[in-house]
């Protein structure tokens, strides 16, 4: 039992990390074609650079950020560009993308240029850099970085937070991030912690990864500023305002974020990614993939170059089991099941999960039987059970007042529910139509007539 710092409420799902841990990142061979959708970020999609039958080279700009929360997107192979057009992408939609047919007599090799002197650069100049990196939180949610980065006027970063928790099951790929690239996590976290002022700088990891903690102690050394913090095994241990309470036993007030504590949390491959960009000045155009799942025959961590089809990555690691039944973009609890095997690995991709019958077969659901067990899991102190039924009626809006927004959608009290009801489902999709109706009418529209506070 972990007795590291935690936050209250959460669950303790199986880890099934075995299958992965021990196996050092291999590099995923290159195929024939990529897919590179112009919308692997929050925000606006990237707006391309070239047009089709134009040549390019790895690393190379193909499109730029359109407006502020938007980023540049880069060519992860040498080749020509075949189609600009729309694609299927892992969340259901066809999207923009460009599609790249690789130079079959091409080494593929990432050029690294002259690093650039972060420290000397203007704060202004390094935001403007991440944005051309084309970086995003590596952790799934796949924000542009350099929008975190850019501290309103008037407010003050302090600290800054690394995430290597890696909380979701069967996922490895950060822990074997921070044990093959410790020295670029922490230069990253130099980098960042010096633009955005902050005085402290923290590695939050859980207990059940040690020998990465003890691999950023060593890589920490004697710095005053920096410490490494193990943390206790719990989901949703990773969730920013998780883990803020567990570090400093803060909480971000309900509507705010960790920025109104002075605080910026970012994932340990985006801290490497940093490094890459200052130091070699190469761009995100490969990341790590974790593989795994009783439906996959070879597990692995992979380094995958963005755009690789999803289907040409499991064929690597021996095919699927017969009995698979559903494949993962992500972790279990959060991550997106894919209707198709043709669609790209993208920025925000930290695995690949193949299930069977066994695991993914949908439990039969019953009637709420009022137990609380969804209200004892969630992180957030509400109650799932009142939001789930709210949403289940339609009445979204009432929603609102029950603390709706404050909802992470971490899946905890599905997890819990013994009725098998599919809570957080629910709520995501009301959550998705509250946002759909705020952006058609003023914030006034939204009436909140029922109010709870949260324990």
């Amino acid at each position: 039992m972990s007795h590291g710092r935690s936050f209250r409420h959460g669950i303790h799902p199986a880890e099934h990390k075995e299958a992965t841990v021990g196996l050092a990142t291999e590099r995923m061979p290159f195929v024939e074609r990529y897919v590179l959708p112009l919308s692997q970020h929050a925000g606006a999609p990237s707006r391309p650079l070239v047009e089709v039958g134009a040549r390019v080279r790895r690393g190379q700009a193909i499109a730029e950020a359109v407006g502020f929360i938007s980023t540049a997107l880069h060519a992860s192979v040498d080749g020509q560009v075949v189609a600009i057009a729309p694609r299927s992408h892992p969340s259901g939609k066809l999207v923009p993308a460009i599609e790249i047919v690789a130079d079959p007599y091409s080494p593929q090799r990432l050029p690294e240029g002259a690093a650039l002197d972060a420290f000397a650069l203007s704060h202004e100049s390094f935001v403007t850099e991440l944005q051309l990196a084309g970086l995003v939180g590596l952790g799934g949610a796949a924000f542009p970085t350099h929008v975190k980065y850019k501290v309103p006027e008037g407010r003050r970063i302090e600290r800054l937070l690394v995430n290597g928790c890696e909380c979701e099951p069967f996922l490895t790929s950060d822990h074997r991030m921070m044990l093959e690239r410790t020295a670029d996590v922490v230069r990253g976290a130099e980098i960042a912690a010096h633009h955005l002022g902050a005085g402290e700088i923290v590695f939050g990891v859980e207990e059940n990864k040690p020998d990465a903690i003890e691999a950023l102690k060593l890589a920490v050394g004697g710095r005053s500023a920096m410490r490494v913090v193990g943390l206790a095994v719990k989901y949703p241990q990773g969730a920013e305002k998780m883990l803020i309470r567990a570090v400093w036993g803060e909480e971000v007030p309900s509507g705010k974020l960790p920025l109104d504590l002075g605080i910026v949390v970012n994932n340990v491959a985006t801290m490497a990614a940093i490094a890459d960009w200052f130091d070699r000045r190469q761009p995100l155009v490969e990341r790590l993939v974790t593989v795994a799942g009783p439906g996959v025959r070879r597990p692995a961590n992979l380094l995958v170059p963005l755009g690789t089809p999803v289907r040409a990555v499991l064929e690597h690691c021996g095919g699927l089991d017969e009995a698979t039944r559903e494949v993962i973009l992500g972790g279990p609890m959060m991550g997106t099941p894919l209707a198709s095997l043709d669609v790209p690995i993208v920025k925000g991709t930290s695995g690949l999960l193949a299930f069977t019958d066994a695991e993914a077969r949908l439990p039969s659901e019953f009637t709420c039987i009022k137990c609380g067990r969804c209200v004892e899991a969630c992180p957030q102190f509400l109650n799932p059970s009142r939001l789930g039924r709210l949403a289940r009626a339609g009445r979204y809006e009432e929603m609102v007042g029950y603390h709706a927004t404050d909802c992470v959608e971490c899946g905890s009290c599905s997890f819990a529910c013994p009725s098998g009801i599919p809570i957080v489902q629910l709520i995501r999709v009301a959550k998705g139509a509250l946002r759909e109706r705020a952006a058609a009418a003023p914030p006034s529209a939204l009436s909140s007539p029922a109010s709870e506070t949260k324990k």
